[in-house]
């Protein structure tokens, strides 16, 4: 009588064992994988998956519709790196060094001459004037269609001269989980940038699942005629938009056509996207990414003259209730090849 008592007692134990596994199985292949793995959790994560959770949820008062569901991001700074210069400035210095050869001149009249002595700080020092002329002198000329292969041919080979990556690798493994994120929920995502529109749009689709007609930039003019009785369009050189600071509200008027209901960006040109994110009223989210991690990405801030985050763009976030990401504190993973 005590064997048997015994066994049964050792059949009852297995069998609670197994359901327990059971459970834990089940538990396991239910739950929800999480969607932005490369945050940590903390603030800034959990306003991306509150604020995704009570604009989809239907029958609730902050309920959005996805057609409403708009979210804009800046590019440089903010999607993939922009140390130590822009990386479209890179494409522009190839350009010069490719078309030296035709423009013998360039040798002697700036800021030719001291970009291709390599003296950066030179060409720097011309402002806005001589990176305007370097622009047009590299990206005019020529149809959009031969531009278009320009930029892809670059962009396929061409190598960040710090992390000798190739500049579409480096762009921040956390903002292409969160763009997936938004498209997963029922968000249109666009790019909203300073950078050349059609620097941009040969790439976009492929490194951030965003397509050309979802990319919003600065632009050159252009002109359509003929060449060998075949209708171009060809670029020309002369400034036709600047979609930056006050431009980028502009510019999203007139691309998308719908006020953003969350806005990304890094720097105190990105501040008037938010502001007029915010202004729509309802459910909104603002969002700033802060270049803090020295080790590995870099840390700049007020001095810096690209990707500029003032302390007044900072007392502004702290006032307004934008959320700002540490990309020390916020991030376990920078760049899809790893940290540096």
């Amino acid at each position: 009588m005590k064997t048997i008592t015994s066994i049964v007692r050792r059949i009852a134990s297995r069998v609670a064992v197994a359901a327990v596994f059971t459970f834990l199985v089940a538990g396991c292949a239910t739950s929800k994988p999480d969607p932005l793995p490369s945050w940590n959790t903390g603030p800034a994560k959990q306003s991306v998956l509150t604020f995704v959770a009570k604009v989809t949820r239907e029958g609730s008062a902050d309920f959005v519709p996805a057609a409403d569901r708009i979210a804009t991001f800046d590019n440089d700074g903010t999607l993939w790196a922009e140390q130590p210069i822009y990386f479209q400035f890179f494409f522009a210095i190839d350009r010069v060094k490719a078309l030296a050869p035709q423009h013998p001149e360039w040798k002697e009249n700036e800021p030719f001459a001291s970009l291709l002595k390599g003296d950066m700080k030179a060409v720097m020092a011309g402002g806005e004037r001589s990176l305007v002329e370097i622009i047009m002198a590299t990206h005019a000329g020529m149809t959009t269609t031969e531009f278009d292969k320009l930029v892809k041919d670059w962009v396929a080979t061409a190598k960040h001269p710090v992390t000798r990556q190739l500049y579409t690798s480096m762009v921040y493994k956390p903002m292409v989980e969160l763009l997936a994120y938004l498209r997963a929920n029922g968000f249109k995502t666009y790019i909203v940038s300073g950078g050349g529109i059609e620097f941009m749009r040969p790439w976009t689709e492929s490194v951030y699942g965003v397509p050309p007609e979802q990319v919003v930039g600065s632009s050159i003019k252009t002109k359509f005629e003929y060449r060998d009785g075949k209708p171009v369009l060809v670029r020309l050189p002369e400034v036709n938009f600047i979609d930056d600071k006050t431009g980028k509200p502009v510019g999203i008027n007139q691309h998308i056509g719908r006020r953003p209901i969350a806005a990304f960006g890094n720097s105190i040109g990105d501040q008037q996207m938010l502001e007029w994110t915010q202004a729509g009223g309802g459910p909104r989210l603002m969002m700033l990414v802060h270049h803090d991690d020295a080790r590995r990405e870099w840390a700049y801030g007020v001095a810096s003259p690209v990707g500029t985050f003032s302390d007044e763009l900072m007392a502004k976030a702290k006032a307004e209730g934008w959320t700002v990401i540490s990309m020390k504190d916020d991030w376990k993973q920078i760049f899809p090849f790893g940290n540096k």
